[in-house]
């Protein structure tokens, strides 16, 4: 995976299939993923706020960062993760990723690399 250099940042939009249910209705074991997903990354975080839909529903959840966001929507009926990082400084959009789908262990996944920042 390859993240344009800007210089304001790497915005990382990932869609992670074939993760089990039980993981993507887990709001708290979320939460401390992304927050490690951050710490791992060498992001700052400043807050986080995660919503779980209560039984076998999804969660939606955002870890506020000194270098803008993570953010996580997911589907336990569909197996779907779909998230959104964009980071910017010295912190790593790819570390972070990495963390997270290394946990998550997807069946597939679709990835799109948005260079931030960049006129024209």
């Amino acid at each position: 995976m390859n993240v344009p250099a800007t210089d304001i940042g790497g915005h990382i939009l990932a869609d992670l299939f074939g993760v089990e249910a039980v993981t993507l209705s887990d709001g708290i074991g979320l939460e401390r993923l992304l927050r490690r997903a951050a710490a791992d990354a060498g992001a700052h975080v400043l807050s986080s706020h995660f919503h779980s839909f209560g039984g076998k529903g999804g969660v939606t959840g955002v870890v506020l960062l000194a270098e803008s966001h993570i953010s996580i929507h997911t589907w336990p009926e569909t197996g779907l993760a779909a998230m959104d990082i964009f980071m910017c400084g010295s912190a790593d959009a790819r570390r972070a990723l990495a963390v997270v789908t290394d946990a998550l262990s997807p069946t597939h996944r679709h990835i799109e690399c948005v260079a931030r920042g960049r006129p024209g």
